[in-house]
């Protein structure tokens, strides 16, 4: 049977805008925040992203799928979306490594799909009037019960993200080969090849939670401290940025990463906005300030640092985004932190960029030869 057989589906915006198109997936209702990224490949990577917490998010790519999933290429062990919209996805997918077909990825995980639908529209009502809140349905909006839906999309609000979906408890991943230092991960909602570029370079890799406190950090002495991507609204966390105001007084080399850039410049003083419709997908160009190069990198966020909102006096803008000038990057000059908005993991997306977690190391290896 044809997958243009499948029983219908809607999504509905905020502003009242209705799209009808089919069901894969699961089955259901789900309200998010609708975004969009334009990864060409990476959709389980994309699925498995914690950032996309809350979201329902729409590929702008038009074929999905077409090389299936598997148990290797995930980014964390569920799919924190709610929703996920794609104009074809591939029902025959052809790769040697492949498992699963996508449809079968998502009923797994109880993730509502909805395609055949004017993704090239969709995408253009997020750019000219930002992201907004929309519900995803195999129920039928009608007359009677869209009022009531639309009520709820002006309600929902994306709640306590990284303290939902951060680790619980410590847990220690040894180095690949040799063990050359111990790097602290706060998992404000990690992907996994943050972990792997790091155990790949002679780390052991501890995950700690969201709300690790300076004290107890300083008790496990690691050589150096990753403050990992995740969801929502960085100013949220405000127990996490006193933290880091204490944890940055521990003088232990630090790297930050898309939502940990956004919390250091925050606990540094600094200022965050949200950003009309965020940079999702694998084609984003960042200019090095240091270098004048141009790198093409993997993003994924819907806030950004305001660059100006610094004190200059302890922290320099590194990077801005070549397409709009926003804050990509910041080095602060007063302690051994750097921090970066994009994924210099890029899994998937360019590999420009992996290596600022050797620069991280660099840094580990200057403290340790200086004390």
């Amino acid at each position: 049977m044809s997958i243009y057989n499948a029983d219908h589906a809607w999504l509905m915006l905020a502003d009242g805008t209705t799209y009808e198109g089919r069901s894969f997936g699961a089955k259901g209702t789900a309200i998010g925040e609708v975004v969009f990224t334009t990864g060409m490949t990476g959709c389980q990577e994309t699925l498995t992203d914690p950032s996309y917490f809350g979201q329902i998010t729409v590929q702008t790519f038009p074929l999905i799928g077409n090389y299936g999933t598997n148990d290797d290429d995930v980014e964390s062990d569920d799919i924190y979306m709610k929703g996920y919209i794609v104009r074809e996805w591939c029902d025959s997918p052809s790769n040697f490594r492949a498992t699963e077909r996508i449809d079968n990825f998502l009923k797994r995980h109880g993730t509502i799909g909805l395609f055949d639908i004017d993704t090239r529209a969709l995408t253009r009502r997020l750019r000219e009037h930002g992201v907004m809140n929309g519900v995803i349905t195999t129920e039928p909006i009608t007359p009677e019960n869209r009022e009531q839906l639309l009520a709820q999309l002006g309600a929902f609000v994306i709640r306590d993200a990284v303290d939902t979906i951060s680790t619980p408890a410590q847990r220690l991943y040894p180095a690949h080969g040799p063990r050359k230092y111990r790097v602290a991960l706060f998992d404000f909602g990690y992907k996994r090849n943050i972990r792997e570029s790091l155990r790949a370079r002679g780390c052991d890799v501890l995950i700690v939670p969201a709300r690790t406190t300076a004290a107890e950090l300083a008790q496990l002495k690691p050589d150096g401290i990753l403050l990992s991507n995740g969801p929502g609204d960085p100013g949220e966390n405000v127990q996490v940025i006193e933290n880091l105001r204490d944890i940055v007084a521990l003088g232990i080399p630090i790297m930050g990463v898309c939502l940990g850039h956004q919390l250091m410049a925050l606990a540094r003083g600094g200022k965050t906005v949200k950003l009309g419709y965020g940079h999702r997908g694998g084609n984003q160009p960042v200019i090095d300030f240091e270098t004048g190069r141009t790198f093409v990198t993997t993003q994924n966020h819907g806030y950004a640092v305001l660059g100006d909102s610094l004190d200059p006096a302890i922290a320099r803008v590194s990077h801005v985004n070549a397409n709009d000038k926003t804050c990509e990057g910041v080095e602060y000059l007063d302690v051994p932190v750097f921090t970066v908005q994009f994924h210099p993991e890029a899994c998937a997306g360019p590999a420009d960029t992996s290596f600022l977690f050797d620069k991280f190391l660099r840094m580990i290896d200057k403290q340790k030869e200086g004390k």
